[in-house]
């Protein structure tokens, strides 16, 4: 699955991987399933999206200043990948960070994806614990915010509210200094 977003960034966003329903059908991150609802939503929000909806990749949705990833490329059996497929994908990801602005900000969603950051930046995990809300600090200048995925499960046992994204994404927002 190809990232989608803007050639220059300074807010990376990666996800788990495509999702059956979504990603994997309509051929972008985070389209067309339940956890691209809040997460375009609150890019919205925030100014980075163009629109506070994405239907397709065919819609007229951009991205500002913004690119989504995932640390998986492919729909991974019972959509959780293996910890090969996440090394295997991982170059990606390294390439992704290596365009990220100086002074840029990742936000990871999920603990998964956080993992796949801290291998590409070339950080063990006991370095940097995943909690929602946290903030770390990668090569540089650079950031990595944790959130909980925005999943249909996390969101509808509250384990994620729109109000707990809006302050990551805000606090990215406040870290890139716009």
């Amino acid at each position: 699955m190809a990232p989608f977003g803007s050639a220059r960034y300074r807010l990376l966003v990666v996800g788990l991987a495509p999702g059956l329903h979504g990603a994997n059908r309509t051929g972008r991150p985070f389209t067309g399933d339940h956890a691209g609802i809040l997460l375009y939503r609150t890019l919205h929000d925030l100014g980075f999206a163009s629109a506070a909806e994405s239907i397709s990749r065919y819609d007229r949705l951009k991205l500002a200043d913004c690119r989504i990833t995932n640390a998986v490329k492919c729909l991974p059996p019972g959509n959780k990948p293996l910890p090969d497929e996440v090394r295997r994908c991982n170059p990606y990801l390294v390439h992704e960070l290596a365009r990220l602005a100086p002074g840029g900000t990742v936000v990871a969603l999920g603990a998964i994806a956080h993992g796949a950051v801290l291998r590409a930046a070339g950080l063990r995990p006991s370095q940097c614990r995943f909690a929602h809300g946290a903030e770390h600090r990668l090569a540089g200048s650079q950031w990595l915010l944790d959130s909980y995925h925005c999943s249909r499960l996390n969101t509808n046992t509250g384990r994620l509210t729109a109000a707990m994204l809006r302050r990551v994404f805000a606090r990215a927002r406040h870290l890139i200094g716009t």
